[in-house]
């Protein structure tokens, strides 16, 4: 029998060079993708979906993007899978993590291709990338100590995250926000606490931070509007049984006064239940699903407040920020956990009337309004929102700090260079692979800003020889600067998780030398 039947008729494989060239090619196509997104000048893209409604997304965060293509290429995968860990880890950093691993196996191809064994570039890049780790251990700058220089050390950590974002223009706006926000955590990183409510109108400059808790819901008819020192009841439950529906059940009766019975033994069973809820002593009732007229009115009467139809996320949040809990059943009051908060009323925002809840249990909670003009931009608007505060709530926790604007990268590579001159025998060639590809970051950002990259990268390499230097690629000047007093910071926590993220998906990527890839399933024709 010959080998090439070991595989089904469709199946195809790829050995060796072609597969490797493959995979290579895939993820090297992904990193150029989002690499013109890379830094304060770096482009957004348009994505449209072909689905029902063609929904329109303008991004120019890393994870959305590659998250919203429809990838075939094995490695392109990959690189969509670290982006996507980055995003949920920590939140910033999706595009550099994407570029950095497609940098490294641009390295990687032409040593391949100079004969040089995958597993031993593997171990130079592991070597490297140690390295490059430590370098940074060395250069943290740790302010947890002292309050107001922690404080702004966050300040100028999410202004430059949102740099590169379209929140750029009014980022000292922006960063108070999101440092106001996480400063309320008191060191969770649970940022469901933090909720974002986006309502369109107005400009990005009327954004703002509110404390305690707000609910996209208007207050029904003939309710009272305003209640100080709430006591609320979440419920998940059904309010709508009080008019017989006819689904499957059929029910014989022979005249109408036996419907009109059946209705008010209904009425009576809503009245027992609504009863039951107001034994457990509130003055405020959230449900999840649907409230009829007539519970409605019997909650008005004895002056509740009843709000149907609360979205779920928002119903779930605000047992958490109150300090309830979602009850279903209401036989036993005495079990029931009820939340609290000081007042409950209704505002407006731009054109809507919602429910604002303050002086709630958990002294963290609180809500950012974003406005802007249209939904594209508020989308935008809240991604770039939530970079920031993943930043920011994972350094309040590890408070290490480092300069931005491609400074990490030069003090990582001048490290790695110096290693792979010590180093004896082929590795030292992927090591010194490992540290071009670094200093590829900064040549994009300059890239990004039209800006000449080699000059400047030159100028860089130059200026980084001097001991404790802080030089870094300016953007808005267009030339080297000094990033300290630019105040351009980064979390040190991100950059981290970008270099060990970026060496081990290269490595897997490396690793491959046979794609098997499986024949699609036919249609069996139905005929």
């Amino acid at each position: 029998m010959p080998i090439d039947k070991i595989f089904k008729d469709d199946a195809s494989e790829e050995k060796g060079e072609r597969a490797r060239m493959a995979s290579f090619i895939g993820a090297m196509a992904v990193a150029d993708l989002v690499k013109s997104t890379l830094g304060p000048k770096g482009m957004d893209k348009i994505l449209q979906s072909t689905g029902r409604g063609h929904s329109v997304t303008v991004t120019n965060d890393g994870a959305t993007i590659l998250k919203s293509l429809h990838i075939d290429n094995p490695a392109a995968k990959v690189l969509v899978d670290i982006s996507k860990v980055q995003d949920d880890e920590v939140g910033d950093g999706t595009t550099s993590v994407v570029v950095l691993a497609g940098e490294l196996l641009r390295e990687a191809e032409k040593l391949v291709t100079a004969k040089i064994h995958p597993m031993t570039i593997i171990a130079g890049y592991r070597m490297a990338a140690e390295c490059a780790r430590d370098a940074l251990l060395k250069r943290v700058i740790d302010n947890k100590e002292n309050a107001e220089k922690f404080r702004s050390d966050l300040m100028k950590i999410a202004m430059t995250t949102l740099c590169s974002k379209i929140l750029s223009q009014d980022k000292e706006h922006f960063a108070e926000m999101a440092v106001d926000a996480v400063f309320r955590l008191k060191g969770s990183t649970n940022l469901e606490a933090i909720q974002i409510i986006k309502k369109p109108g107005g400009s990005l400059r009327d954004s703002f931070l509110d404390e305690g808790f707000i609910l996209d819901k208007k207050i029904g008819i003939g309710q009272p509007k305003r209640i100080e020192n709430a006591k609320i009841l979440v419920a998940n439950t059904a309010m709508d049984t009080d008019k017989v529906k006819i689904y499957g059940a059929r029910v014989r009766v022979d005249s109408m006064t036996k419907v009109a019975e059946i209705e008010g033994a209904e009425k009576e069973k809503m009245k027992d239940k609504v009863n039951k809820i107001l034994a457990h002593g509130i003055n405020c009732f959230v449900n999840r699903q649907l409230i009829y007229n007539f519970p409605e009115e019997l909650f008005a009467d004895a002056g509740v407040l009843a709000i149907e139809h609360a979205d779920f996320e928002g119903i779930e949040r605000l047992g958490l920020v109150t300090g309830g809990e979602i009850a279903s059943t209401f036989d036993n009051p005495e079990s029931v956990k009820l939340g609290h908060c000081k007042l409950i009323e209704e505002i407006m925002i731009g054109e809507d009337k919602l429910i604002h809840f303050s002086g709630v249990e958990m002294g963290q909670a609180c809500s950012i309004v974003l406005r802007g003009a249209s939904h594209h931009v508020l989308d935008e608007a809240e991604r770039s929102l939530h970079d920031a505060l993943c930043v920011l709530s994972q350094t309040v926790n590890d408070s290490r700090v480092l300069l931005g604007g491609g400074w990490p990268e030069m003090v990582m590579a001048k490290e790695v260079d110096e290693l792979a001159r010590k180093t004896a025998g082929k590795k030292s060639h992927a090591i010194e692979a490992f540290s071009r590809a670094l200093v590829a970051i900064p040549t994009t950002i300059a890239d990004n800003a039209g800006l000449d990259s080699a000059e400047l990268v030159a100028q860089l390499r130059a200026e980084h020889h001097n001991e404790g230097c802080n030089a870094g690629i300016d953007v808005i000047s267009g030339a080297v600067g000094d990033m300290e007093e630019r105040g351009i910071y980064e979390a040190f926590k991100v950059k981290q998780a970008v270099l060990l993220s970026a060496t081990e998906a290269a490595e897997m990527i490396l690793r491959v030398d046979e794609i098997i890839t499986c024949s699609p399933r036919r249609r069996e024709d139905r005929m």
